[in-house]
């Protein structure tokens, strides 16, 4: 099946009707937006077998993990609708007590959704983040709008969820604009979605390269617009010395695994490992070799990203200074992911920008430092995260509690003695960091708060009771959790 690119006319429509169905679908009741995320939820479900054999034709992923990633988006559609259900995302908070200088008060606030949001569907998760993945979910929980544009290396099984949404918002008499979904493999598609006037909001999952660009286009709008693109990350690993000292062998094997998970095409794979010079290094180093030597390559999502890991990790590998501490044993395809540690020391890995760059697929580099003033200084060089991890006991977070200091100004999850691969979809987890991780590290991509992305806050002074909105009247009705005179209250 051919999947054209929609014409400029096409889209005109198609955001005409996403902004003519915002003014019906904003009104809608937390109940009703659970009612559809419910809704959509059970259609997936219907489609799974269908869902699962096109992504595994177009994306060369393995069935369990396609079946497990159909699970979590489901997951998340359910949590997203009770979270929107729940009203806690809403902030509501009510002053009524007299001013400093006596007089009366009545200022009460909420969140109300922005407007029709544009959705572009990531390429490495074709049903977690693409066309009814977090984004989708969390925008519609909010109450807006959504325009997917599906990732053209899984345009069929984006086309297959996307009639199981537009089952879903008739089945809840909708109007069908609540959800459209349209092609596009020209950037002009995105370009002209982004900064159309009608357009309120961005979600995206992809590369820095594509996120950057989507809000240099925002950006240039007369009213420019939010743009909430998560763009990958190193996910440095610090492996320090008491920690490396007793558990060397299973920190080598809970690493190469986590490297290689998916073929190292998840954002949170660990790209970057820093350890100090030591005895304990070097029977990680050896360890870590004969499992990745093991490996077996296998097939990367689509042929750009094959293309795109052979390129950069060629250009690392070409670098004087660094040197291959393992590969894959086993001869692989230019379709395929060689499992790769590359080696450098700290003070060349300073001095070398392109190694400081993200290497998607199965590829981590190692960086050997010969004190604590090496590994403070590329602490410092590191750029924005999603997450870093430290690898200690309660005598290394002591004794390197300046790192501490210095990365956590630089992610959006700091883990303790694990991998980050695996992101928890709940409200404590935060999916998102520092530039260039994210184009705005105050919000994150995954769990409730996720919601708030595409809201906005409004105030509603003096005010009467039949004009508010459920979640700020007095005697609250959707018995929602407020702020009230500074108390949190039901």
């Amino acid at each position: 099946m051919s999947y054209t690119d929609a014409s400029p006319l096409v889209l005109e429509q198609t955001v005409e009707k996403a902004h003519h169905a915002f003014a019906v679908y904003k009104n809608c009741s937390l109940q009703q937006r659970y009612a559809l995320l419910r809704s959509i939820a059970e259609e997936l479900k219907k489609d799974e077998d269908i869902l699962v054999a096109a992504a595994m034709r177009e994306t060369h992923l393995p069935e369990a993990r396609l079946r497990n990633e159909l699970g979590r988006t489901l997951f998340q559609l359910e949590s997203y609708g009770a979270a929107a259900a729940s009203g806690r995302w809403l902030d509501a908070t009510i002053e009524t007590r007299p001013n400093a200088s006596g007089a009366a008060v009545n200022l009460r606030k909420t969140l109300i959704p922005l407007g029709p949001v544009v959705v572009f569907g990531a390429s490495n998760f074709p049903f977690a983040y693409s066309t009814a993945g977090g984004d989708t979910a969390s925008a519609l929980a909010a109450g807006c709008t959504v325009i997917v544009k599906a990732h053209p290396a899984h345009a069929e099984t984006s086309t297959i969820a996307a009639a199981a949404l537009a089952r879903a918002v008739k089945a809840q008499q909708l109007p069908d604009g609540v959800f459209s979904h349209v092609y596009g493999a020209s950037f002009s598609v995105g370009e002209y979605l982004v900064k159309h006037p009608r357009v309120k909001a961005v979600g995206f999952t992809g590369s820095l390269r594509g996120g950057k660009q989507l809000f240099d286009w925002a950006q240039q709008r007369q009213e420019p617009i939010p743009v909430f693109a998560e763009m990958g990350s190193l996910n440095p690993v610090f492996l320090l010395p008491d920690q490396l000292q007793q558990q060397a062998l299973s920190l080598a094997e809970q690493l190469a695994a986590s490297f290689t998970l998916g073929a190292g095409q998840f954002c949170t794979k660990p790209g970057l490992l820093i350890a100090l010079q030591s005895e304990a290094l070097s029977i990680f180093e050896k360890k870590l070799a004969e499992h990745v030597q093991k490996m077996i390559p296998v097939p990367l999502l689509h042929t750009g990203i094959a293309t795109a890991f052979l390129q950069h990790r060629q250009q690392a590998l070409q670098t004087s200074s660094v040197s291959v501490l393992a590969e894959s044993d086993q001869d692989s395809t230019p379709q395929q992911g060689r499992p790769t540690v590359a080696m450098v020391t700290a003070s060349d890995w300073l001095q070398q920008a392109h190694l400081h760059q993200e290497v998607f697929g199965p590829y981590t580099i190692l960086i050997t430092c010969k004190d604590q003033d090496e590994i403070a200084k590329v602490a410092n060089a590191l750029d924005g995260q999603l997450t870093t991890t430290l690898m200690a006991t309660e005598k290394d977070l002591h004794d390197y509690r300046f790192v501490i200091d210095l990365v956590k100004e630089k992610c959006g999850r700091l883990i303790l003695n694990g991998v980050p691969t695996g992101v928890e979809v709940c409200k404590a987890t935060q999916h998102g960091g520092p530039f260039p991780a994210s184009t705005d590290a105050r919000f994150g991509a995954v769990g409730e708060d996720a919601l708030k992305r595409f809201s906005r806050p409004i105030c509603y002074q003096n005010w009467p009771q039949g004009w508010l909105p459920a979640e700020l009247q007095d005697d609250n009705p959707l018995q929602i959790f407020r702020t009230v005179n500074g108390q949190l209250t039901r």
